[in-house]
């Protein structure tokens, strides 16, 4: 089988990325095929960096083209969900960018595209690479944890400065990200959220915008969750705190798992914790509990994902990352948002056209805070 001919749409921080480790020759049995960008300035660069790689000026042509066999979108998020239609519908493999997109109704109709479309839809969720993250889903898959009591996710770690924001005119607005820390620095989190713990019934979320910067999005969320079994959660990010922390917790039956300073801890209790308050003859008394450090490899490489999407097309391999779950993420931000628009709980799974009605309401009412004269700055991260 010839190598796959990948295009990248967006040849900014990360399509730039992709870009380079493919040309690299480090995904076997892939090359890159294209490149395409609306900028000029990005266009110039592709051109000098990707040697005789084709470069367009728009992803019509590059799709058009007959140059690739797949794309990959890493666009601005409102994009992300036609340009990788439009991709599946051409007959072509499509891997996108997190977010899926900005809204569940563009998303859901992206999914509905991609499983009719008998071709392979990815997502980059490369934090589900993560040995430690793996590990953590397993144990609760598994049962080995027992059934989840509480889970706590703290992301305060996600500092940006103001010069972040102002590097480009669409960053931190409505109309051009459609949202702030949790559908641009979160969206990793809240996969993995709900990837390790499911998903809950319904969300509470205390939301501020503009809080520690001159943006008109979220910078600082507070979010409670009740899941279906009774448990509950709490989902807490930011850009305004520095040094700030990062720590996933889950209580269940048979204790605790702790991820905090890229170390997992499971503290296991030696009889379930349900059993023993009822059993316990004394009233201060916990069940004895064993500590136990979980060995885990490396990960968090953009490179696996997209080895295992190359993978996934040429030999049938089971997706690390299927397209169609990047919904869950989006749905979860969209609820933590309209929690906090309304001031009221929001049930799952999210009214699509409640929330889109919502968030068009703040793009044509937005204040357009953005300090004057925003200069370009690219950033290599996805964030």
């Amino acid at each position: 089988m010839e190598d796959l001919r990948i295009g990248i749409i967006g040849y900014g921080g990360m399509g730039s990325h992709h870009a380079r480790y493919l040309l690299e020759g480090k995904v076997q049995g892939a090359r890159l095929g294209a490149v395409c960008d609306t900028s000029a300035a990005a266009l110039e660069r592709a051109r000098e960096r990707c040697g005789e790689v084709p470069v367009f000026e728009s992803a019509d042509a590059l799709i058009a083209s007959g140059s690739v066999d797949a794309v990959m979108v890493a666009t601005p998020h409102y994009y992300h969900p036609p340009l990788a239609i439009q991709a599946l519908q051409a007959g072509l493999h499509a891997l996108v960018e997190k977010p899926a997109g900005v809204y569940t109704k563009q998303v859901r109709e992206m999914n509905e595209v991609a499983s009719q479309s008998g071709r392979v839809f990815g997502i980059m969720f490369n934090q589900r690479t993560i040995g430690a993250h793996q590990k953590m889903r397993d144990l609760v898959a598994s049962g080995e944890l027992g059934e989840i009591k509480r889970t706590l996710y703290v992301i305060t770690d996600w500092f940006r400065t103001q010069a972040y924001y102002d590097s480009g005119g669409w960053r931190a607005t409505w109309e051009g990200e459609g949202g702030g820390v949790l559908l641009n620095q979160a969206p990793h989190n809240l996969d993995l959220w709900q990837w390790i713990c499911g998903m809950p019934k319904r969300v509470r979320a205390f939301c501020s915008f503009g809080k520690y910067h001159d943006i008109e999005v979220d910078d600082d969320v507070t979010a409670y969750v009740e899941y279906e079994n009774g448990a509950t959660g709490v989902f807490i990010t930011t850009t305004g705190e520095a040094p700030g922390s990062k720590s996933f917790e889950i209580a269940g039956e048979r204790g605790k798992l702790v991820l905090a300073d890229g170390k997992l801890t499971f503290y296991r209790t030696a009889v379930p914790v349900s059993q023993w308050l009822r059993e316990c003859p004394e009233g201060f008394t916990k069940p004895e509990t064993w500590t136990c450090d979980i060995p885990s490899r490396s990960g968090d490489d953009h490179i696996t994902i997209t080895r295992n999407w190359v993978q996934a097309i040429r030999q049938g391999t089971p997706l690390l990352a299927r397209g169609e779950e990047g919904i869950h993420g989006v749905q979860l931000a969209n609820a933590m948002l309209l929690s906090a628009w309304t001031d009221s709980w929001v049930d799952l799974p999210l009214d699509d056209d409640r929330y889109e009605q919502e968030l068009r309401k703040r793009i044509e009412s937005a204040s357009g805070k953005k300090a004057d004269g925003a200069k370009a700055m690219e950033f290599a991260g996805t964030f």
